[in-house]
């Protein structure tokens, strides 16, 4: 018997690879309640996928002054401070001559040959920093890692899977960097801290509208020649793992609303079409607050810029909302004699820090502090379990993917049908018909499933619980059916007869746009459950993870609030190694926010039971949260493997 098809002819995820250059649109929400929901969701998705979710603590600043000069109405100081134990960010403070309070902005600079000290046409920092000192502003000026004195990291090279796992990325540490220097800037005597903005273009201006959209202590934004329908930058600075999936810069950069927001253009670049696409389709998001007025664009007759035409557009913009300027919104720039690069510099060979840190050792920095965060906040009572999975939860939807459509987005097409001696077997597809997935499944259906369904899923498909070509089920299969438990075996993404292998190295930065394999897996195994919860047939839903399957599935488990009881094969995991993870559970944060435990953790208080864990899967922190749930009678850990009959036994006591 068959449907018509509602879902794809294959499962796009497979073959429709999004990427930098991908031409892309963002319509806005019909309210402003629809966009308020999604603008958090968004925020919590940055802040994970730069590995800042949860917040890191904000260790001291021990911020130094090295060295400074006085000229006519401005001096410059060469500042250095820790946004991390040993890892410095330095930078130039331009301030104005006089005392009281003053506004002040913040100015990363982009992928300029001289970082923060260039000075050319097309682009100059000292001249822009300059200018706004002149004009009132406190304006300070740092370098992105791997450029001028920030020489502790190689900055288009730094990176790998591990750090990924650990949610360490150049683009989060840059990220980390702004809000710092936020906290900089708001430490100084003579800055007002609710008149700080941020500008800078290219690199600089990725950076502006990143940190726009995560701190509300910016309360304007100008980023220039970036925002863009079909470029969404081109260094490993700009493309976090897991940032752009189901996203793109036009929608972060929306998030600055109702905060005033200038987009300056270029007529040759990647912003040429900003005036009619990327600039309405952000107005639209303003228009829900009756803030059009915040929002402008101007667009500059010139290649890849932030030259004076662009300095002083921003000049202005600027001048109406941080300076209440009574001028006819034109500021032009005074020229100005910059300084020599070489006395611009906080870290010299011979004043480098003694607690300076190269790569590795800001990697342990960075793992340790993972680590103890997570230790102290993994729950001890009902309380902390709340807020435990209040935070993780989010991390981990946002991680992995939870499918967050309403359920009549979830669609099935059912294939062919037979009858065996003591079930229907009925094979199709289920997936979501806004994501494009294609699940195949096999549904094996006793005459009376009056004990709600199990849910199988092993590494080699479902071929490997069937028998006869598939056309019978198997032993596990069989003695489930036996209880009176309806039994859905699906092929998760990339296994048995699930089609789509992604082309991951056919474009660069692929986990920024693209769900992992493991990802993918875990998600189909969540629609699976929310297929069968749906149905109004059972009342329970158990799973079962075989194999290599298990970790996916308990990843799984401490996303579905609908999974009542699991049996999960761990496979021998080691839980502590970074390898295991590399190479058998690769999703980008995953151990930044806890890993396995976690998961485990946010499936109380399901019936839980964990077998062949070997010697090296941690349970501490499992039955931790099971006791703090009041929970631990649920859960089950074994370090054998659970034969057939142990397995169907654990099933068969719940509902």
């Amino acid at each position: 018997m068959y449907s018509h098809d509602p879902l794809p002819p294959v499962d796009r995820r497979g073959t429709e690879i999004r990427h930098l250059n991908l031409p892309c649109e963002f319509v806005a929400p019909a309210t402003k309640e629809a966009w308020e929901k999604r603008a958090r969701s968004l925020r919590e998705h940055i802040l994970v996928s730069m590995g800042l979710w949860p917040n890191p603590a904000r260790s001291p600043l021990n911020a130094e002054i090295t060295h400074r000069v006085e000229r006519d109405r401005y001096s410059i100081e060469n500042v250095r401070f820790q946004s991390l134990p040993g890892f410095y960010v330095t930078g130039n403070l331009y301030r104005p001559a006089g005392d009281g309070l003053r506004p002040a902005i913040l100015n990363p600079h982009g992928h300029w040959k001289e970082g923060r000290l260039n000075h050319e046409p097309d682009g100059s920092i000292p001249a822009r920093c300059i200018n706004f000192a002149l004009q009132g502003y406190v304006a300070f000026a740092w370098s992105m890692a791997g450029y001028n004195d920030s020489t502790q990291l190689a900055h288009r090279t730094f990176g790998d899977d591990r750090k990924q796992l650990w949610g360490l990325s150049l683009m989060g540490l840059q990220l980390w960097n702004g809000m710092r220097s936020v906290d900089f800037l708001q430490s100084l005597p003579d800055v007002d801290n609710s008149r700080i903005a941020c500008t800078g273009a290219s690199g600089g201006g990725t950076q502006t509208f990143m940190l726009t959209a995560v701190d509300d202590r910016v309360r304007a934004a100008a980023p220039v020649n970036m925002v863009s329908a079909h470029m969404q930058g081109g260094c490993i600075c700009e493309n976090g793992p897991n940032l752009r999936i189901e996203t793109n810069n036009m929608e972060i950069a929306a998030l600055a609303a109702p905060r005033p927001l200038l987009l300056v253009s270029a007529s040759g670049d990647w912003t040429v079409n900003t005036p009619e696409m990327e600039y309405p389709a952000i107005r639209a998001v303003y228009a829900l607050y009756d803030a059009e007025d915040c929002l402008a664009e101007v667009q500059i007759d010139a290649g890849h810029n932030y030259n004076a035409a662009s300095r002083e557009a921003v000049y202005a913009w600027f001048g109406k909302w941080m300076l209440d300027s009574e001028s006819d919104g034109r500021i032009s720039e005074q020229p100005i004699e910059p300084e020599p690069p070489d006395s611009m510099l906080a870290v010299t060979p011979d004043s480098r820090p003694e607690d300076w840190v190269d790569e590795e050792g800001l990697t342990d920095v960075w793992i340790d502090r993972a680590q103890k965060q997570l230790k102290k906040m993994m729950p001890s009572d009902a309380r902390s379990l709340r807020r435990f999975r209040q935070v993780i939860s989010a991390g981990f939807r946002s991680a992995v993917g939870a499918p967050k459509a309403a359920d009549d987005d979830l669609v099935e097409t059912r294939l062919g049908m037979h009858r065996t001696d003591n079930c229907t077997v009925q094979s199709g597809f289920i997936g979501w018909r806004s994501v494009g997935d294609r699940v195949p499944f096999t549904e094996f259906h006793p005459p009376d499933p009056h004990r709600g369904a199990v849910l199988v899923v092993h590494p080699d498909g479902v071929s490997a619980l069937t028998q006869d070509d598939g056309r019978d089920p198997g032993p596990l299969v069989q003695h489930l059916l036996g209880k009176g438990r309806l039994v859905l075996a699906a092929d998760v993404f990339r296994t048995g007869l699930a089609d789509g292998e992604p082309a991951s190295g056919e474009h660069a930065y692929f986990s920024t746009y693209n769900r992992t394999e493991t990802a993918n897996r875990v998600q189909d195994i969540l629609t699976a459950v929310a297929w069968l919860r749906r149905s109004g047939e059972v009342a329970s839903v158990s799973l079962i993870g075989i194999g290599a399957a298990g970790p996916w599935c308990l990843l799984a488990c401490g996303l579905s609030p609908h999974v009542d009881r699991a049996v999960i094969d761990a496979d021998r995991f080691e839980t502590d190694s970074d390898e295991a993870y590399e190479s058998r559970l690769f999703i980008p944060v995953l151990r930044r926010l806890g890993g396995l435990a976690a998961a485990a953790a946010l499936a109380t208080p399901a019936e839980l039971y964990l077998h062949h864990i070997g010697h090296a899967f941690e349970t501490d922190e499992i039955e931790a949260a099971y006791r703090a749930a009041d929970a631990l009678d649920r859960l089950r850990t074994q370090r054998t493997p659970a034969d057939m009959h142990q397995v169907v036994a654990w099933i068969d006591e719940g509902p």
